[in-house]
């Protein structure tokens, strides 16, 4: 295996914003707007938002030299990139890489965030720090193949996001080749996340991508002060490879480096659930639309997914039909596709709406999953769905191989300011959201990013 952890470095140190084609500097700036948008709304309505902000002041992380976005407090670095991560991917909304089967500018913007506050940074700095942090990520995770590392029991986005967290903010923090080789060394001593709270609806979900951000960022700065790490953190023999990931395709971390740019591949969310949801939501609506039924007309609704989605979403059915929280439900396909065919859609105010209503928690039983051999077919390049509805006796079928939100078929600039407006409207005022809106299109225009918090703060 080549010396992996060798080309990343340079890579990382070489890249300049110069080198950006355009199309990949206009898809990052919409990447950050998503992001802070979802960090603002989770940052009052996530339910684990209380308790993580208070751990952090008890472990006296407060008033530091780091903003989070939609609170008037400071941090210090450290706990700005955990807090901002956490929010960032509290929601389940943010932005995903299919093949790759993770979410980057959780753990990629934050760490990026606070390490562009603690050294001044430019929009254009910021802006090719998380290319950076987005290429280093996302081709671990085609490397290591995301369906063994999922079976292992791992989260991709933590795992990986560590590593792209260190891309992001050693480039801010101006690394070396030989420094970044240390801060990925030290890096892989903190590449975790375990898919355990699928069991039970817990929150580490969300912290993993916090603590990734904030991992990434701790490890780059020890490398820039000269603490060493082992020199093949990815490919030595306890490295990440041999350690985490196995039945990959190595070849795919460094092919393109530097001239293909996997960020242009990442997908982004219009429903705030598991990405492997979207492609039957995308289903069901466009069926809903063409035939005009309600949950009433509905005798049952079969979902065919691929072995990956249908271990995520899908099994077990009796848990999944019975989802008893946010985070439940966000994993539930029936539950997902219940609040569809009755809403028309999903958005992130349904799950309140929809986990206390005893209508819908009793549709979920209509609704079934099965192995599908066109989605399966399509995995992991693309998260497929085929719907097989049952409507007043009369079957109907429709299969999405490219969910709304993928590159190939890609929310336009005006969908992206909606959401945006969606998330913060409740606790932005209008003018505030325009402005906003205004800064993050035009932050390769910044001449330090610490502006861009001053549009997002309320009293909280």
């Amino acid at each position: 295996m080549e010396n992996m952890t060798e080309k990343f470095a340079e890579f990382c140190e070489e890249l300049k914003y110069e080198d950006l084609p355009p199309e990949v500097i206009k898809r990052t700036k919409l990447l950050i707007l998503d992001t802070v948008g979802i960090i603002i709304r989770a940052r009052h309505d996530a339910e684990s938002t209380t308790s993580l902000v208070s751990a952090i002041d008890k472990l006296e992380m407060r008033n530091g030299s780091c903003q989070v976005f939609s609170d008037k407090k400071t941090y210090t670095p450290s706990a700005a990139a955990l807090l901002n991560g956490t929010l960032a991917h509290s929601l389940d909304f943010d932005d995903t890489h299919a093949e790759a089967s993770l979410h980057s500018s959780a753990p990629i913007l934050s760490a990026a965030l606070a390490a562009a506050q603690m050294n001044k940074s430019s929009g254009q700095e910021l802006i090719t720090a998380c290319v950076v942090g987005y290429e280093t990520q996302i081709r671990l995770g085609l490397a290591g193949g995301s369906s063994a590392h999922y079976k292992k029991g791992f989260h991709p986005t933590a795992t990986c996001g560590v590593f792209g967290a260190v891309a992001a903010a050693g480039y801010l923090m101006g690394l070396t080749k030989d420094q970044f080789i240390s801060a990925f060394g030290i890096a892989l001593s903190q590449s975790a996340g375990s898919m355990q709270f699928l069991t039970d609806g817990a929150w580490t979900k969300r912290s993993h991508v916090g603590q990734a951000a904030q991992n990434g960022l701790s490890c780059a700065t020890m490398a820039g002060e000269g603490f060493k790490g082992p020199s093949q953190a990815f490919e030595g023999q306890w490295g990440y490879f041999h350690s985490y990931a196995s039945g990959g395709d190595f070849k795919k971390a460094l092919h393109g480096l530097g001239k293909k740019f996997e960020t242009l591949n990442l997908g982004v969310k219009p429903y705030p659930s598991c990405r492997y949801s979207h492609a039957a939501i995308d289903g069901i609506i466009e069926l809903k639309n063409e035939l005009g039924f309600s949950s009433e007309d509905v005798d049952n609704i079969d979902i065919g997914l691929s072995e990956t989605a249908l271990n995520i979403i899908g099994y077990p059915l009796k848990d999944k039909q019975h989802p008893k929280s946010i985070v439940d439900g966000q994993f539930s396909m029936p539950f997902c596709a219940a609040v569809t065919v009755k809403s028309g859609g999903l958005n992130w105010d349904d799950y309140n709406k929809h986990l206390n209503n005893n209508d819908t928690l009793s549709f979920c039983n209509k609704i079934k999953v099965s192995p599908d051999e066109d989605a399966e077919k399509c995995c992991p390049e693309y998260m497929s769905a085929k719907v097989k509805l049952v409507v007043n006796g009369v079957k109907h079928e429709k299969f999405v191989k490219i969910p709304k939100g993928e590159p190939e078929n890609f929310m336009k600039d005006d969908e992206f300011i909606s959401k945006f407006k969606g998330l913060t409207e409740p606790y932005l005022s209008n003018k505030r959201v325009d402005q906003l809106t205004e800064m993050m299109l035009k932050i390769d225009q910044a001449n330090n990013v610490n502006s861009i918090f001053e549009f997002s703060q309320i009293d909280v």
